[in-house]
């Protein structure tokens, strides 16, 4: 068994948070997060990371008060299970899930779930890891599926009505975004200052509160890119992949 560590509001401030590693330019990301993790330790949620210094981490909490549009009830939510360079192929990922599942029945929760995808996506976990353990497809939209694993015969979470939509109001480009990543920040800096210089317009809306979150109007973990009011991926982007984007 590896050494892990949980993230506390006593050994926060001194760990790594394993995403953003070592890049200076993402720092003011990694303090949002920082915050972020503060604010929802009190809901129960929990970052469990390898204690080393590399990308490997699990996250999750209770289904009521995760920051995603999915309802449900005595579920633990799993927003990233991560194992990046060379920590793969350690077994580190399955020892990851393996905890979670494990605090959650020790919690009498009713099951764990998380989000992936049809196709591989960015900052989407991996379906066939999931189903391995058990997990099911209990809901969809589109490219992405709601996969759970039960515990007991209680209903299973399922997407918001909101979220179904897929679609906004707004014709100008638009992406929804939140502190759950410490990538955003900065990449929300770089194209609000390339939207400026092309006096192009993009529009960013802030998911900074859980009631924002629930009624997110499409599938939301982190990021959600929109254009003539369609969603259009998850991708995180920066100037680069945006110009690249919107020549497509």
């Amino acid at each position: 068994m590896n050494d892990y560590i949980n993230l506390t509001l006593e050994n926060i401030e001194k760990e790594h948070i394993c995403c953003a590693i070592g890049d200076k330019k993402h720092q003011n990301g990694v303090d949002c997060k920082k915050e972020w993790i503060k604010n929802k330790l009190s809901d129960g949620h929990v970052f469990r990371k390898l204690n080393a210094r590399g990308k490997t981490f699990i996250e999750y909490e209770p289904i009521e008060t995760a920051w995603v549009p999915i309802n449900g009830k005595n579920y633990e939510y799993i927003y990233c299970l991560w194992v990046a360079g060379s920590f793969k192929g350690k077994g580190i990922a399955n020892e990851l899930l393996e905890y979670a599942i494990k605090d959650a029945k020790e919690k009498s929760m009713s099951g764990i779930c998380t989000l992936t995808s049809k196709k591989k996506k960015p900052f989407i976990g991996e379906k066939n890891f999931f189903l391995h353990y058990g997990f099911k497809v209990v809901d969809a939209i589109g490219d992405y599926e709601l996969l759970a694993l039960q515990f007991d015969k209680s209903e299973t979470p399922s997407f918001s009505a909101k979220a179904r939509a897929m679609k906004i109001d707004n014709e100008n480009f638009t992406i929804y975004y939140s502190n759950e990543c410490p990538y955003v920040e900065y990449e929300v800096k770089e194209l609000s200052e390339y939207a400026k210089e092309k006096d192009i317009k993009i529009d960013f809306i802030k998911i900074d509160t859980l009631e924002k979150a629930k009624n997110a109007p499409c599938v939301f973990n982190n990021w959600a890119n929109f254009y003539k009011g369609k969603f259009i991926s998850n991708t995180i982007l920066n100037a680069n992949s945006f110009e690249k984007l919107m020549k497509e």
